[in-house]
């Protein structure tokens, strides 16, 4: 580590930061369901998925070396690029966490480091066939293929429980949507921290630290599980509303089911070295997971903006990356000009959140204002014209015929029928 610049240095702490704001952005992948479902307090939820993503982080490197050695070609990549790709990625980041959709972290890092390529060395410096493959491909497939896995779990799992007492179930799925939360938060670590990992050994081999490809350093591995759990211990509240109460209303079951599908796509792609959104693996769980319940539904205005979400994240963070690479070209003023311009960007988000804060007390609440520990009781709601006619016209329950009878001076018997509402009302005592 003695030959690291200090503009190497400001790239390392800058993909560390950017490793952070992928923790507590994709907190929800995780945590969101068990959440949503009371199956953990949010508190516990996130400490959980955050020590869980530090240990995944040491389970394999085939991602990174993607990154490193396969994405971008790594002749002719100056250290301004990699800096410019990040500052594209965080602020899209920042951005999409402020308005509480859950898009891609991986595809934000994607697109910035496309970007700043394109801007600095043209179409060369981009491996279009592993972006084709190892990116655009997986995209697209995971989602379907992790939403028809979950949406058939679901289906089997409540035909196979229709004969039991749901109640005398719900604590066994709560605990195997512990489990299956915590598998995903591992395969978070396993995936999505060694996007960091890679960026960074991406950076020192450009900086002649190492030697083209090679495998991260342990202290790259190291402090990138650090970042990424200290961000997911964070915790992205505002997306994980949208994940656990935005998208779909899911009971335990469905809990269980969408995340161990969710899992089981996010370790294969892993293990194979496909970078894929764990976001998006999630996201198409819970949405599948939504409609496999009979009678469940899928807010599809919620995931209609989740979609334009995640159609523009490679684009919109490669115009930043590729804007703040042109600047970088400038020489130092122009480094220093982006780094004034990230640090601007994410002050104003930060304080523009600040106006409706969501956190661990209030993200199941219905309304952000109360906290869900203490909701408010609902205000009667005074009966309205139309409610108030029907009343007078209605009948009397059955076996109750409220009416009196009075004799007439001349001899004649009348009869006077009250209103359900005059009925209930105490007799007078004499």
């Amino acid at each position: 580590m003695e030959h690291i610049t200090l503009l190497l240095g400001i790239v390392i702490v800058t993909a560390l930061v950017f490793d952070f704001t992928n923790g507590f952005h994709d907190t929800a992948n995780a945590m969101a369901t068990t959440i949503s479902t009371g199956a953990l307090k949010p508190k516990t939820a996130v400490a959980m998925s955050a020590v869980l993503n530090l240990v995944g982080a040491f389970l394999s490197v085939e991602v990174a070396k993607t990154i490193s050695g396969g994405l971008i070609n790594e002749s002719g990549i100056t250290t301004e690029v990699i800096f410019a790709a990040l500052v594209g990625a965080i602020l899209w980041n920042l951005l999409t966490w402020l308005i509480g959709l859950p898009s891609s972290s991986s595809h934000a890092l994607f697109g910035g480091l496309i970007g700043a390529t394109l801007m600095s060395v043209g179409t060369s410096g981009v491996n279009g066939s592993v972006v084709i493959t190892k990116v655009l491909l997986p995209a697209i497939a995971a989602p379907i293929v992790a939403g028809i896995a979950a949406y058939l779990a679901t289906r089997l799992t409540f035909k196979l429980a229709s004969k039991t007492d749901e109640k005398a179930t719900a604590k066994g799925y709560r605990a195997g949507q512990i489990a299956s939360a915590g598998l995903v938060s591992l395969a978070h670590g396993t995936n999505d921290a060694q996007k960091t990992m890679g960026v960074i050994t991406l950076a020192l081999v450009t900086g002649n630290v190492l030697a083209p490809g090679s495998n991260p350093p342990l202290w790259v591995i190291v402090s990138a599980g650090v970042a990424i759990a200290a961000g997911t211990y964070l915790g992205g509240w505002r997306i994980i509303r949208t994940m656990g109460k935005g998208l779909t209303d899911l009971r335990p079951p469905q809990g269980f089911a969408a995340q161990t599908g969710a899992a089981t796509v996010i370790l294969a792609s892993s293990h194979l070295g496909f970078s894929l959104s764990t976001t998006q693996v999630c996201s198409g769980s819970v949405m599948g997971a939504g409609l496999g319940r009979k009678g469940g539904v899928v807010r599809w205005s919620t995931a209609t903006r989740m979609f334009v979400a995640w159609g523009l994240t490679l684009p919109a963070a490669g115009l930043v990356a590729a804007a703040a690479e042109y600047l970088t070209g400038q020489g130092a003023w122009g480094v220093t000009a982006v780094a004034v311009l990230l640090v601007a960007g994410s002050g104003l988000i930060y304080v523009l959140s600040r106006r409706k804060p969501v956190d661990h007390t209030n993200v199941t609440a219905d309304d952000l204002d109360a906290p869900a520990t203490a909701p408010a009781a609902p205000a009667a709601e005074p009966a309205g014209v139309v409610t108030t006619a029907m009343a007078a016209v209605s009948p009397p329950p059955a076996g109750v015929f409220p009416h009196e009878v009075t004799h007439s001076a001349t001899g004649d018997i009348k009869a006077t029928l009250h209103s359900p509402a005059e009925a209930a009302r105490p007799a007078a005592s004499v």
